[in-house]
């Protein structure tokens, strides 16, 4: 567990503000070849995007912010299609989880995120998924109406259990949408465990501290005999997976 009070040098300052502008100035640049190789091709580039473009934009940002980002194969190679689930804690994960590059892979993002026009543009055009995460109703009709088309195109799908990164404890409560999607498609769950984002970033922080943060992508986890009867029993036993992992007791 790790003290929320962090002393941030002048250095990680300046680093933290210049990323943000330097992000979306990424963004600015890649976007009109992106639009590009999505027109002519009808939208089948739409993986190429996700998996050599995205990174590209990440993993710059990261590099100016100090932080050195590994990611260690429990497994290899990567399941897909396969719904991949990450603990979501830090301002970091949006960057980390598209430096990884998953294969085929399509998010599953808060709704707000379309307020940003270029973010909208891509997110529509590529195949992304946006909930509204305050609205558990609409949120998992939204889910439903995407199996068909994820299913129908072997795409897989990242999603954070814990919804939003401000939760109590370092492991928050799972919510059932990335489960219940896992049994509708059935898709087995990789679960990705993000170390050392929550030390350098919080959910409550844009500075970021310099250091080392790590993916940890770890063997997938068959759901073929889940049933939606015991989905709780199931959920609880992948959530404490995420505690051992974080050194986390929760009797403590």
């Amino acid at each position: 567990m790790t003290d929320d009070k962090r002393d941030f040098t002048v250095s990680e300052y300046i680093r933290s503000a210049l990323s943000i502008p330097f992000f979306f100035l990424l963004l600015l640049v890649f976007t009109p070849f992106i639009l590009i190789l999505l027109i002519v091709s009808f939208g089948r580039l739409s993986n190429f995007v996700i998996e050599k473009i995205a990174p590209a934009i990440a993993w710059p940002v990261l590099l100016v912010l100090g932080v050195k980002f590994q990611i260690k194969k429990h497994v290899d190679p990567i399941p897909a299609p396969a719904v991949y689930i990450i603990n979501h804690s830090s301002t970091l994960d949006m960057l980390t989880l598209l430096a990884m590059g998953l294969p085929r892979v399509r998010f599953v993002a808060k709704w707000e995120f379309q307020y940003n026009p270029i973010f909208f543009i891509l997110g529509r055009l590529t195949g992304q998924v946006f909930i509204r995460r305050q609205d558990s109703d609409k949120a998992i009709s939204t889910l439903k109406k995407n199996v068909t088309r994820i299913k129908k195109q072997h795409l897989s799908i990242l999603m954070a259990p814990e919804g939003s990164r401000k939760h109590p404890g370092v492991i928050g409560p799972f919510k059932k949408g990335p489960f219940r999607m896992a049994i509708d498609l059935d898709y087995p769950i990789v679960p990705v465990y993000f170390e050392g984002h929550r030390e350098l970033s919080s959910g409550d922080y844009l500075v970021t501290k310099t250091g080392i943060c790590t993916a940890h992508i770890h063997p997938p986890i068959d759901t073929s005999e889940w049933k939606i009867e015991t989905l709780e029993t199931h959920i609880n036993e992948v959530r404490k997976k995420y505690l051992n992992w974080a050194d986390v007791n929760e009797d403590d």
